[in-house]
C-alpha cells in the first residue's frame, strides 16, 4: 500500500496517502499486538481491529479508483490481495479458537465482532480462559 501512496497526486500527500499508510500500519500492528497478548479474547479483539483496518484500505482503494489515481486493473488486483489477507486473518482467528476451545465455537468473516465477543464473555469467564 505504500507503493500506492507514491502514485497519488501531491495534494493527496497529507490526506488520502496519509490515511492509507496509517491503516496499513495499523493492520500489521494490531496483528502483532494481538499475537503478543496471552489472553484469547484480547488476541481476537486485535485481529478484528486489524480486519477493520483492512476494510478501511479497501474503501481507500475505491476512492483511488473513483478519482482515477489507479487503474481499474490495479484496484482489482489489490482488492484480490486484500481478500487473501482477510482469509488469512479469519483463518488465524479460527486457529486460535480451535486451539483454545475445539470446534464448538464458530468464527467467520461475517460475524458481528461485538456480538461474538459478548457471546464468548457469556460462555466463558476468566477462570476458564
Amino acid at each position: 500500500m505504500y507503493c500506492v501512496t507514491r502514485k497519488l497526486p501531491d495534494f493527496e500527500k497529507y490526506e488520502l496517502a496519509s490515511q492509507i499508510r496509517r491503516a496499513s500500519v495499523s493492520l500489521t500492528n494490531n496483528i502483532a499486538e494481538g499475537h503478543g497478548r496471552y489472553h484469547y479474547l484480547e488476541q481476537l479483539k486485535f485481529l478484528f481491529q486489524a480486519r477493520g483496518s483492512l476494510q478501511e484500505l479497501i474503501d481507500d482503494l475505491n476512492v483511488c479508483e473513483d478519482e482515477q489515481y489507479l487503474s481499474k486493473s490495479e484496484v482489482v488486483d489489490l482488492k484480490n490481495q486484500a481478500k487473501e489477507v482477510q482469509r488469512l486473518i479469519s483463518g488465524y482467528a479460527r486457529y486460535l479458537r480451535d486451539r483454545k476451545f475445539g470446534s464448538s465455537l464458530r468464527v467467520n468473516e461475517t460475524a458481528d465482532e461485538e456480538e461474538f465477543l459478548s457471546e464468548l464473555d457469556l460462555r466463558f469467564n476468566n477462570s476458564t480462559i
